[in-house]
């Protein structure tokens, strides 16, 4: 079980390690995964209250808080709205801005009254010289105190973590602040006690080693720091707040025969919704009643919108632009679509990617390892220079100038605004890993129907005989295909409707018969007509001349011939085949030029995906696949060495998307597929392949440039707050210290918003394709079967006949060949006749043994 609880008081990256140690070590707990951006932690456990309970305690007991958040419901009626994102981050903003508020009213005049004498700025009488030193010791006590108190939660929680033996960047803070104010403390007594006794020379020295300058300055200049972290860390929730604010938040319900607006968490399943023109559909349903032209383009991302009727369904956040109709409520709340692809970019910025792991466990021991660092300089410096305050400067810079926080950020902001730039984009994904795999795919498997094309048949060509127009092609192409329920039928009658709408309405079929193998036959206006294959034509003594000829060329491309006559004579030709997507192309030629093997992997047969091939200029093709050898084709290129990606949308595809290194799922697809896949393309372009891994390599480039700085900042300015560079008069100020560590995290979050400018690379025209090899995943078997299947009319029915074959358990291999009219069949012993042909005739058609 996946559940989401809140923490809090993390700070920087050693919080998130220690409270996900605290967490992982509690019995029943499988994994848990701490977002220290979020504040948020994904814990997979067994589900047991007892569990949840002590993984709370433990959290609790590392010096941290954990809230378990509200599961998300579903079922008749819609949850209550979740929290904005950005709302955390609004009160994260303000609370920064207030303490940083007090703190700058306060630090200006403590600075002006502490530095004022170095600089030769004027000073108030009552302050200045030797009679005004005591007055002017004190009023920096008083200004440095409101400070410390706006300030307090970076001591409460540094002390804290640091008496459970984890301490984090407020621990760091908290030293170097309180150190420099009880060392003032001190100083102000030994001013006191100078002042009693007459010694002047004492008082100086005292008044020359106060620090409450530095420990008011460190806090609000990390306190800035602070500030502006807050305000860009909320931006990186931007895309997830964009999509959320898609949903509308009333809805028109149908109750008691009467239109009443309610909120739209007020909407149960099976109520009846009212949507006008310019609304936004409130859930997901199915219209009932009336029409309407939907733009789904922040859904699927055509811009074109689409004509819902009854039976139709919608999806929430889409909007009518044109109409009127009745919806019935069928998913509401977290149960719809925008639902779930808003919880999809959620959990994949709660994930984890592998390289973040690494900065983890850096960050674990890095805040104790500074403060070693820090005590060690003290020590050394007390001994080499015999002067404790100029000791306690140095280890006071290391402690202000250290930056956990960076190295905690460098990961989850980049993750963030990434995922969410893909999810604006169009591409869902669901996991870090999945995202720092894809910069390193470099071979891309494409599925071929639904992928890389339409999947779905249309007429591609029409070939006219000598003497017969258009028209009365369609007209009886249009009387005969309506009769038909054959998947060309569709196309063909669509292809009528476009060209010529009701060329075939006044036509009179009579004496409509189907014909075995060859096609249909009727009587248009009491005169015969037929439509079919070549072999029909011939039976029936038509002849086809230059028709015949062009079959023949478009056969070679993939695309199945249909022959119409009338009265014994030929009217034409239309061909239907499955059309290549128009992004296709250019897609494989993008990933050609991001130096990426590209493999085309088809169930048909061998001269359709070479077809195929040749238009998108894939790199190699494998034709006559059954579902389990699309598997084994993936796991063979990762044996040489590939890293992989599959792209595919049906349910045969999900071995194989889950076998690959990333799986990527076609949104149009089905739910197995999406189910099986890391990365949904919501718009169900094969482009955005391409897109996913500019996406993936962009945001890498940005998470090992942040952890570069992490890194680089830590290992510079370590040594230089050190006193590594004083015998060359080099030393760091701990005020400056403070402002550096402060904006380290301002510019590492910074650097990842930068990805909010990202886009796409634009699509080149596609180069010519490269020779292709076409290779057959035909195997030879033992046993070799051959079935005559009668009922055949076109390659969509050689493709039924196969894909029923392929289906029974034990079949290797199946070819059908239509102008035979025979399945071969290539099976284990233990498959019988009985078995391959019960199949055939499952499928529509009639099967005996050969």
């Amino acid at each position: 079980m996946k559940e989401t609880f809140d923490i809090e008081g993390m700070t920087c990256a050693a919080c998130s390690a220690r409270v996900q140690k605290a967490a992982s070590g509690v019995d029943g707990v499988a994994c848990a995964n701490v977002n220290l951006l979020k504040n948020s932690m994904e814990l997979d456990y067994d589900g047991a209250p007892e569990t949840a309970a002590a993984v709370v305690e433990a959290i609790e007991k590392s010096g941290y808080g954990a809230r378990r958040r509200a599961p998300r419901t579903s079922g008749t009626r819609a949850a209550e709205p979740a929290e904005r994102p950005g709302a955390a981050a609004e009160r994260a903003i303000t609370e920064k801005r207030n303490q940083l508020v007090v703190s700058a009213i306060f630090s200006v005049p403590l600075f002006y009254v502490a530095m004022g004498p170095m600089f030769g700025w004027p000073q108030p009488p009552a302050l200045a010289g030797e009679q005004g030193m005591m007055a002017a010791a004190l009023t920096q006590l008083l200004l440095c105190a409101p400070i410390l108190v706006a300030n307090r939660h970076y001591f409460v929680t540094g002390f804290r973590t640091l008496a459970h033996r984890a301490p984090n960047m407020d621990s760091l803070i908290a030293l170097g602040s309180a150190a420099s104010a009880v060392w003032s403390v001190a100083q102000l007594y030994r001013m006191a006690l100078g002042y009693g006794s007459g010694d002047l020379a004492a008082v100086h020295a005292a008044a020359h080693n106060l620090y409450f300058d530095s420990a008011g300055m460190i806090l609000t200049l990390i306190t800035l720091g602070k500030y502006f972290e807050a305000r860009a860390k909320g931006r990186t929730t931007d895309a997830i707040t964009a999509l959320m604010d898609l949903a509308p938040k009333t809805a028109t319900v149908l109750r008691d025969g009467s239109e009443v607006v309610v909120p739209v968490e007020d909407v149960a399943v099976g109520e009846r919704v009212v949507v006008r023109a310019g609304e936004a559909v409130p859930v997901d349903g199915v219209v009932v009643e009336g029409s309407a032209a939907v733009d789904e383009s922040a859904i699927t991302g055509e811009s074109v919108p689409a004509e819902k009727g009854v039976g139709a369904r919608v999806t929430g956040a889409t909007v009518s632009t044109s109409g009127w109709f009745v919806m019935e409520a069928r998913a509401v709340g977290d149960d719809t679509t925008l639902a779930g692809i808003i919880r999809l970019v959620d959990e994949a910025t709660s994930s984890k990617a592998p390289i973040e792991r690494t900065a983890d466990r850096i960050a674990g021991v890095f805040v104790p390892v500074v403060i070693a660092i820090a005590a060690v300089t003290l020590v050394a410096w007390t001994v080499v220079a015999g002067d404790f305050a100029t000791a306690l400067t140095h280890a006071i810079s290391i402690l202000v100038i250290s930056c956990p926080c960076a190295l905690g950020l460098a990961t989850p902001t980049a993750i963030m605004v990434g995922t969410g730039r893909g999810a604006a984009n169009g591409i869902l994904i669901k996991s870090a890993e999945a995202l720092e795999t894809a910069c390193r795919v470099d071979a891309v498997v494409l599925d071929k129907t639904g992928t890389v094309t339409a999947g779905s048949p249309v007429v591609t060509d029409v070939r006219l005989a000598s003497g017969v127009g258009e028209k009365d092609l369609a007209r009886v192409a249009g009387a005969l295909e309506r009769k038909s329920e054959h998947p060309l039928a569709a196309a063909v009658c669509a292809y009528v409707d476009e060209r010529h709408p009701g060329a075939d309405a006044p036509a009179r079929v009579a004496d409509f018969a189907q014909v075995p193998g060859g096609g249909l036959s009727a009587t248009v206006d009491g005169v015969p007509a037929l439509a079919g294959n070549a072999r029909l034509m011939a039976v029936h003594g038509v002849r086809l001349e230059e028709l015949a000829g062009s079959a023949e060329a478009l056969a070679a491309e993939g695309k199945t011939a249909l022959f119409f006559s009338l009265d014994g004579r030929a009217l034409g030709m239309v061909a239907v085949a499955d059309p290549v997507k128009p992004t296709s192309a250019a897609a494989v030629s993008r990933l050609r030029a991001m130096g990426v093997r590209t493999v085309l992997l088809t169930g048909d047969q061998e001269a359709t995906a070479a077809a195929v091939a040749r238009k998108v200029g894939v790199d190699e093709v494998i034709a006559g696949v059954l579902p389990a050898q699309k598997e084994e084709k993936v796991r063979e290129l990762q044996r040489s060495g590939h890293v992989v990606a599959m792209v595919g949308d049906g349910i045969n595809d999900a071995p194989a998307l889950a076998r690959a290194d990333v799986g990527v799922a076609i949104g149009a697809g089905t739910d197995v597929a999406i189910g099986s896949a890391d990365v949904v393309l919501m718009h169900s372009d094969p482009a955005d392949v391409a897109t996913a891994m500019e996406l993936s390599r962009a945001t890498m480039r940005n998470i090992r440039q942040n952890l570069f700085w992490a890194l680089f900042y830590n290992a510079i300015c370590i040594p230089v707050a050190a006193g590594a560079l004083s015998p060359w008069g080099v030393t760091l100020n701990p005020m400056i210290g403070a402002a550096a560590m402060g904006f380290s995290s301002v510019f590492v979050v910074t650097n990842a918003l930068r990805l909010r400018t990202w886009k796409p690379a634009k699509p080149q025209s596609a180069p010519a394709p490269a020779d292709v090899h076409i290779e057959s995943a035909r195997k030879d078997t033992a046993m070799t079967r051959t079935l005559n299947v009668t009922g055949m009319m076109c390659q969509h029915c050689v493709a039924h006949v196969t894909k029923a074959l392929e289906g029974v358990a034990g079949v290797s291999s199946v070819s059908v060949s239509l102008e035979d009219g025979t399945a071969t069949v290539e099976a284990a012993e233990d498959v019988t006749d009985e078995v391959l042909v019960a199949a055939v005739v499952d499928a529509g058609y009639e099967a005996e043994v050969a």
